[in-house]
Formats: structure tokens, sequence, C-alpha cells
């Protein structure tokens, strides 16, 4: 990496605007790695497994700018690139998130990238590849990527089928990372982290959260998240009844089968009484 290129040391400076987040393992040490030595990374995972909060937490640590994008079925090209605007009688030409982030060496996060339209890959090819470049056409620019500027792109295994995966071409251009649910311990010591509750508590709703998870394969299409359970969490926490709480941010999310729901509710009624 060249030598304007901030240190991890240099770039952590300010530790108090790093969003929490508490490893799963050498997650971090990781990402580092990639950045610098820019490497494009791919995290895979679990819906509320912490993903994003991990990209977040990294961009902030590394002291780079974090451009986001939810990926979704009607993203193009141009909402990553850019696009000529037409404001008070002239054309002016508007960066997309990624140009920005391409600009600024900041760091370009699409989230549930095989949710995107198939043509918006393509854009992410030259910037994958050794030669970290993005070809503007409306523009005839062609920007080179500096050292500092890293895309990471993520996805849920889960949800992957034949129209919806990540071509072999694409995903061979990026190191990969899997993420999954923490264990039981490190996932209390995030939820009491991120909602300030007591330890007793935090194994209650850790507990109850891997009860709901074991029945994934067979009733839920999805499993209860760390989000949820930090949801339900900070719900007890302002005053809302337990039982009530984990119906609102675990049940109700999880299903809408109501058969389904009751069944929930009687692990959160063995969980916490009626």
């Amino acid at each position: 990496m060249t030598g304007n290129t901030p240190s991890h040391f240099e770039a952590s400076d300010n530790m108090h605007d790093i969003p929490f987040y508490k490893p799963h393992g050498n997650e971090i040490e990781l990402f580092e790695h990639a950045w610098r030595n820019q490497l494009p990374l791919l995290i895979k995972g679990p819906t509320g497994c912490g993903k994003t909060r991990f990209v977040a937490h990294m961009a902030a640590r590394l002291g780079r700018p974090l451009y986001t994008v939810a990926c979704h079925d009607d993203l193009t090209a141009a909402d990553l690139v850019g696009r000529h605007l037409i404001g008070d009688g002239v054309t002016y030409w508007n960066d997309g998130p990624l140009t920005r982030a391409v600009r600024e060496g900041g760091i370009c996060y699409l989230d549930e990238v095989v949710e995107a339209r198939k043509d918006t890959t393509v854009v992410l090819h030259p910037l994958s590849d050794d030669r970290r470049i993005l070809p503007i056409e409306r523009t005839g620019e062609i920007l080179e990527a500096p050292p500092q500027f890293m895309l990471v792109v993520s996805y849920n295994p889960g949800y992957q089928n034949f129209l919806k995966g990540m071509k072999p071409s694409t995903r061979q251009r990026f190191a990969s990372l899997r993420f999954d649910f923490p264990e039981s311990a490190l996932e209390q010591e995030i939820v009491r982290g991120e909602t300030g509750i007591d330890e007793m508590l935090s194994k209650r709703l850790v507990n109850l959260a891997n009860n709901l998870r074991a029945l994934k394969e067979h009733d839920l299409e999805e499993a209860a998240s760390t989000r949820l359970v930090v949801y339900a969490a900070t719900l007890i926490k302002s005053g809302f009844d337990p039982v009530e709480s984990c119906r609102a941010a675990m049940v109700e999310t999880l299903t809408d089968d109501e058969e389904t729901a009751e069944a929930l509710m009687e692990i959160i009624y063995a969980t916490f009484g009626r």
C-alpha cells in the first residue's frame, strides 16, 4: 500500500466514535488485512447477525467514510455510479454512492447484493480485480480507486436460489467471511452492551432466542436474530411487559401464521410466565 495510506493505528485514534461491536473471531483482523492489501470482501450470514454493524464499526475504526447501499430488485447501475440531473435549467452530473466512495477513498458496502439486478454486478467487476477502476460511461471518466477505497458486499445464504445466487465469476473476485449468530455467552454480552440490561435478563433472552432458532428448519423461514433479541431487551428495559416485548420483537416479526405464533408464545411463557 502506498505511503499516504493511514495505518489502522492512525485511523483508530478516536475510539469514542466507533459503533459498538463485539468480535466473534478474527473478523476485525481479516477486514484490516483485506483493506490494507486492497482486497474486496464478501460477508455472508443470516439476517440480523451483525454484518452491517460490523462494517460500520470497521469504517469508523479505519477512519474511512462509509457509503451503504441496501440492494433491491430495482437497483440499477446508474443508482450506484450516478446520473445526469436537470436543475435550474442546466444539466449536471450527480455521483452515486459507489462513485463517491471511489473519489473519497471510502468504503462502499452493498448490503444483500444478490437482490440487485444482474447488470449491476458488472459495474463491480473492474473495481474488484487488480484494475481497481470505475469507468463512468456517461461522462467518459475512468476513475482509479485510491489505496484507501474498499468494496464490501454481503448476502444471506439462507435466501440463495438459482435466480438470486451470486455468479461464481463474481464471487471469486472477493475474499470471503462467514458470519453466524454468536455463542450464547458472547451474545449475552452484546445484548447487555447494546441495551444496558442486567446479566440475568440477557441470559434468559438469549436462551429464548436459541430455543426459537431450533424451530427454524421446522416452522420458521428465518431464525430469531441478535437484532430481535436487542429489540426485545430494549422494550423490556424501557418498562414494557417482558412477554409482550418478546411477542412484538420476536414472534410477530418471525411469523404471520397464528398457529405458529401460538407455539412460539408457549416457549415465551415457559421463559417468563403468563
